[in-house]
C-alpha cells in the first residue's frame, strides 16, 4: 500500500492544480468576410487585417 513520506504543502498542490482552468483560445472576426479565426492568423480564405495576403486553391 502506497504510503506517503510528507505532507503536500497547499503551494505544491496547487501548482499542480494550475492547468485545470485553461480558457478557450481567442478569437477574432474577419472585418472583410466576417469568418472567426484564431487571433493572430489569417482566416480560411486568405485574408489578414482586412488584405488579402495569400491565394487560396479556388483561385
Amino acid at each position: 500500500m502506497a504510503v506517503q513520506q510528507s505532507k503536500k504543502s497547499p503551494s505544491r498542490r496547487d501548482k499542480r492544480r494550475a492547468h485545470d482552468f485553461l480558457t478557450a483560445p481567442s478569437t477574432a472576426v474577419e472585418p472583410t468576410t466576417g469568418e472567426i479565426h484564431l487571433r493572430h492568423h489569417i482566416s480560411p480564405t486568405g485574408f489578414y487585417r482586412g488584405k488579402k495576403v495569400l491565394k487560396t486553391k479556388d483561385e
